[in-house]
């Protein structure tokens, strides 16, 4: 017989809390498993696996609260795992968009060592061949990317990813989101006020002309790449089109819901010519570009704008950068907009190092192949919340202020301009005029003034021997001053009605253009261009332009004489002034010369 003592023990073991502190170990045990089979499942699948469709549950033109959305996304890179979004098929690699994993950049903090590109057989097998990423980098806010090297000849044209060490291939949210065409597709775009600004390849609109918006139209929704599920269901008429840039209002529901339209997807539908005794049916254009809001705004100052910013577009210069922009920081530039076009020199690690020095530098990763002027409206858009000027130039251009003429006597007694010149320029027509939207400085093209090997100390003190007149200007612009078009060639810009620009006197600045270096830099310059209207050095287009290698062809064959050419004046003038200026006393080094320095 069971004693009342008994009894209460056993009714105390028996109560709620005794209960729940024997099953919450076993619940939170029996719930791990399942979240480890689940992430087991996912990774580990038979030879035969082949990518599915992963359809997402909540559409970004929904009607979900933006509190919840915001939840979702704050939590959603911890759940997510990484999947491939899309792939671009470019002619000497392939570019994988990537989502998920834990946020931007989480691929690229991950390792290369941890990834592989994998390729299946054109029949259809499951015969897989592998090789070894190429790079990946942080892209747009959502994605990160992926290079892979083009497929086997037996390999379809879809490549895939998976995790080295397993069995399966990354996740994909479309096995059909392949742009097989480089020059047939919507790559960015960002939002601008009540506008999307779209760039797209294909439309074949002419150089430096306005065309008629009234043939595009532009297509908002999360449906697949080449919009044939229908589900691109929002459409606004292009406001204008221009090169490769097309701009339509944003639909209401999108300006209404989450994030104001950040993160929708977006194409560009164009009218064909009409048949003869038929209709036309608007084409959209294969798509990778998801709606970014302009700017960051993470290197704003709490008295307002940077007066003047630089942005540049670059392809292998890290060993040019490091100098131009110090010296040009020296003359009063204060942001730097650095739009890397697939470089794989180490950029990255220097543009890193001038930022943690106070440059106050940002790469942007910019993988899409001669898109210079579309890289550069890009570019207006996004530092126009931060910038009062910006100056677009390239790497091997130099601003030098002279000051030969009687006007500039005041600077004459130092023999050179002041630190902040350049700066103190753009301010003062900041003050003195609200119609002047552009400033024009010509450029003087240096050569190789006799060297054989790259200058030590810099192009700035190495090339001292020209060609006579100047060839081209380069701008600084006001953003708030630009047409709506977002129109620029060779580095300037179409402005609104009502604004005008300024011609620098050569006597007052001129820009040193590095242009024909020593023969190695050059040839790795001209191989392959940024510039969406420039020929590349192999093709046989525009060989007489000024924008190629004059008499060379389209061979890089180092002419015999190639030191001693586009040497007619010897001009030293920004050598004295920089060793003047920048060197240091004691040392004589230059500021680019000390961090070579402080490694060694």
């Amino acid at each position: 017989m069971e004693s009342s003592d008994q009894r209460r023990k056993r009714k105390r073991f028996l109560k709620p809390s005794h209960l729940l502190s024997v099953r919450f170990p076993i619940v939170f045990i029996g719930f791990f498993s399942f979240l480890t089979l689940l992430s087991y499942t996912s990774h580990s699948t038979s030879s035969s696996f082949r990518p599915v469709l992963v359809v997402p549950s909540l559409s970004l033109l929904s009607s979900s609260t933006s509190r919840t959305v915001k939840s979702v996304r704050e939590f959603g890179g911890f759940f997510s795992p990484l999947r491939v979004e899309s792939r671009v098929l470019f002619p000497d690699h392939v570019l994988l968009m990537v989502a998920g994993g834990g946020g931007v950049g989480s691929v690229k903090r991950s390792g290369l060592d941890k990834l592989e590109c994998v390729y299946y057989g054109n029949d259809g097998s499951v015969k897989k061949k592998k090789k070894k990423v190429l790079s990946a980098d942080e892209f747009d806010g959502f994605r990160s990317i992926v290079r892979c090297p083009i497929g086997p000849r037996d390999c379809c044209e879809a490549v895939h990813l998976k995790r080295v060490g397993k069995n399966g291939i990354l996740r994909e949210r479309d096995r059909n989101q392949t742009v097989k065409s480089w020059d047939n597709v919507a790559y960015a775009a960002m939002r601008d006020g009540e506008t999307a600004v779209v760039f797209v390849k294909g439309l074949n609109l002419r150089r430096d002309r306005e065309s008629n918006p009234s043939q595009f139209s532009c297509h908002f929704g999360l449906g697949k790449l080449d919009g044939r599920s229908g589900r691109f269901s929002l459409v606004e008429r292009a406001i204008t089109a221009a090169q490769e840039v097309v701009r339509c209002p944003l639909p209401e529901r999108v300006i209404a819901g989450l994030d104001k339209g950040h993160g929708v997807r977006v194409t560009v539908g164009l009218r064909p010519p009409r048949p003869r005794g038929g209709g036309r049916e608007r084409m959209l254009m294969p798509s990778v570009a998801k709606i970014f809001h302009n700017g960051s705004g993470r290197r704003m100052r709490k008295e307002g704008k940077f007066e003047l910013c630089v942005c540049t577009m670059v392809w292998n210069q890290a060993s040019a950068i490091r100098e131009w922009i110090k010296y040009h920081s020296w003359l009063g530039v204060e942001r730097w907009f650095i739009y890397d076009n697939n470089s794989d020199d180490g950029i990255d690690k220097v543009v890193q190092e001038l930022d943690l020095e106070n440059y106050n530098v940002t790469r942007h990763v910019w993988p899409w192949i001669k898109t210079q002027e579309a890289g550069f409206s890009h570019c207006a858009l996004k530092a126009r919340d931060e910038c009062s000027w910006v100056s677009f130039m390239d790497v091997d251009e130099y601003y030098y202020f002279p000051y030969s003429n009687s006007g500039q006597d005041r600077f004459r007694t130092s023999g050179f301009a002041p630190q902040g010149s350049l700066r103190a320029l753009v301010a003062n027509l900041s003050s003195s005029s609200s119609s002047i939207g552009e400033i024009r400085t010509s450029c003087h093209s240096f050569g190789p003034s006799g060297l054989k090997s790259p200058p030590s100390q810099g192009v700035t003190i190495g090339y001292t021997c020209r060609v006579q007149s100047p060839e081209r200007h380069k701008s600084i612009i006001r953003p708030d001053a630009l047409d709506a078009t977002l129109l620029n060639v060779v580095h300037h810009f179409h402005l609104k009605e009502g604004f005008t620009y300024l011609n620098l006197p050569q006597s007052s600045a001129v820009i040193n253009h590095y242009k024909y270096q020593v023969w190695e830099v050059f040839r790795a310059k001209f191989y392959r261009r940024v510039a969406t209207y420039v020929a590349d050095w192999q093709q046989n287009q525009n060989e007489g332009s000024r924008d190629r290698a004059p008499g060379l062809g389209t061979e890089a064959i180092e002419p015999h004489d190639w030191p001693q050419r586009f040497c007619e004046v010897w001009d030293t003038g920004l050598r004295d002034f920089v060793m003047a200026n920048l060197a240091d006393v004691s040392t004589g080094l230059l500021p680019w010369q000390m961090h070579s320095a402080s490694t060694v």
